[in-house]
């Protein structure tokens, strides 16, 4: 079966939107992002989740968002919340996807997503401290599980977003 939907992974600062959103352009479909997922799954932003039921119930909504992606029918491109991994029953649904999903790890060096994050003002409610050790903490786990449940990864550092979606579809045979 050919691939319909292409999952993005990767810690903040990645380019899951804005790779995400080349990609969907590229390919003439929709992109869907993680928050509005999570609003649509959980019925209630991230915002509002996490004040009224924390970090718990922020991960479990994400965790309903990747599964929401999962069974969605495509084509579309999504960016799938980094934490998800955090939780083996959360990832599940990223070990063994439908053939016509790709899961694709966008993978930047510590220095470059810090730099993207610093240049981004959004929320941005797992960071706290130092920035780069914050990112260090969050790559030395997260980073293990893309490795084993991405179909491809690509090296985001120093280029373009639509240069990153060329190369997407070039290795997925999309185009």
């Amino acid at each position: 079966m050919a691939v319909r939907r292409v999952l993005l992974l990767g810690l903040m600062g990645s380019g899951k939107t804005t790779v995400g959103q080349a990609l969907a352009s590229r390919l003439g479909w929709s992109y869907v992002d993680n928050d509005d997922l999570v609003e649509e799954s959980a019925g209630a932003t991230k915002a509002s989740l996490v004040h009224a039921q924390g970090a718990v119930g922020l991960r479990a909504a994400e965790a309903q968002a990747l599964r929401l992606a999962i069974r969605r029918p495509g084509p579309f491109v999504a960016g799938i919340a980094a934490g998800v991994v955090l939780d083996p029953d959360h990832a599940a649904p990223l070990e063994d996807p439908p053939d016509d999903v790709a899961l694709v790890w966008l993978r930047a060096r510590i220095d470059t997503l810090a730099e993207r994050i610093r240049r981004d003002p959004a929320d941005r409610p797992w960071l706290t401290g130092d920035l780069e050790e914050s990112l260090r903490e969050m790559a030395s786990v997260r980073e293990r599980v893309f490795a084993e449940v991405a179909h491809i990864m690509v090296d985001v550092d120093g280029i373009a977003p639509q240069r990153a979606a060329a190369e997407i579809t070039r290795r997925l045979g999309l185009g």
